[in-house]
């Protein structure tokens, strides 16, 4: 039974290789491409009074101007542009974390060349007043409903700590349903140890999600995404989610993390002081790597060239928009994540 299992892999394998390298010539599958960035305080310069920007303006410690913030629309514009490195595209789904507001993303979208895009957004009550927002393509998705859902959490004194809420939308893309949760969890701000409980309730928050959906559609397939601000291997993913990187999935991980392969390699998403981690991360339901109409083929870390530092001691690291209070009129902190899904098409 195992080597029959390992041939069915291996067969898989051989065949999405040569159907994504023929899928110009012959059609055979369709692709969907899904991704994630953290575009690092993507803020306006106008001094917002309901929550704390007053940094990011041309008066603030950073001397954020309309020069600067245009440079960062286009600089993240050349990025998304041919994120989709398969099909030299736009990604059809992309989350986004760390915009201020409707109006920045309306601005980025506008700089997209022929974009595609429609936009789901509303503001957080996080303190700093960043979101997390969906742009899909809407050629090819079709939004059924969407909601965004608020993560309560208290101080040791049971005042309200404001973060950003968590968006879940349900789509239809091709003919199937599939649901898509963007998450931003909050920091290791005052460390890992200390802050881990409020993560420990962003991955509650993400389990009552999907158990809901579910209760509702057993059979419901759902992709999760965001900046978790935990790695694979953290208690948030194992203990809580319960994910694993495993397809032969018991029923108590019910949840598939191929971010966790990649981690085991090395691979990050950010750097700081010397380590790499991989905080930006897809995992979804088990169904997309069987049982479903869109099959789970592969999630990178995208690093275009343009975004890598090149020499020096940060030489690997994504080019940021500043290091501290000095501007470097770079991208973000963060490389993209990208997955992508197939479907084999039915002959006419």
């Amino acid at each position: 039974m195992k080597k029959s299992m390992n041939d069915l892999f291996i067969k898989l394998s051989v065949f999405l290789v040569l159907s994504v390298q023929s899928l110009t010539a012959q059609e055979s599958i369709e692709l969907i491409s899904v991704a994630f960035w953290n575009v690092e305080n993507l803020f306006d310069t106008v001094n917002d009074t309901l929550v704390i920007d007053n940094e990011r303006t041309p008066e603030g410690i950073y001397k954020w101007t309309e020069k600067r913030f245009n440079k960062k629309l286009r600089n993240l514009a050349t990025v998304i542009q041919q994120m989709d490195e398969l099909q030299k595209k736009m990604p059809d789904i992309l989350g986004l974390c760390e915009v201020e507001n409707l109006e920045v993303v309306q601005q980025l979208n506008q700089v997209l060349k022929n974009s595609p895009y429609q936009i789901i957004h509303r503001d957080s009550p996080d303190r700093r007043g960043i979101d997390v927002c969906m742009l899909y393509n809407a050629n090819k998705v079709y939004i059924q409903n969407f909601q965004y859902r608020s993560l309560k959490l208290y101080d040791q004194d049971q005042r309200r700590i404001f973060t950003r809420d968590q968006l879940v939308v349900e789509t239809i893309i091709s003919g199937s349903k599939l649901y898509f949760v963007i998450n931003h969890w909050p920091s290791r701000s005052g460390g890992e140890q200390k802050s881990k409980p409020f993560r420990i309730k962003a991955a509650e928050l993400n389990l009552k999600l999907i158990d809901s959906i579910r209760k509702v559609e057993p059979n419901a397939a759902l992709i999760a995404m965001g900046d978790f601000n935990d790695n694979p291997d953290s208690d948030t993913f194992i203990r809580a989610l319960k994910t694993s990187n495993s397809k032969h999935l018991t029923s108590k991980t019910k949840l598939y993390n191929p971010m966790e392969e990649l981690y085991k390699k090395g691979v990050g998403s950010l750097a700081y002081r010397g380590q790499w981690n991989l905080f930006d991360q897809f995992y979804f339901t088990d169904n997309l790597n069987w049982n479903f109409p869109f099959q789970y083929y592969k999630a990178v870390v995208y690093k275009p060239k343009k975004m890598v530092t090149k020499s020096g001691p940060y030489r690997g690291y994504p080019i940021r928009s500043y290091t501290g209070t000095t501007y470097l009129g770079g991208y973000s902190d963060h490389y993209p994540i990208l997955m992508y899904l197939y479907k084999k098409r039915e002959p006419y």
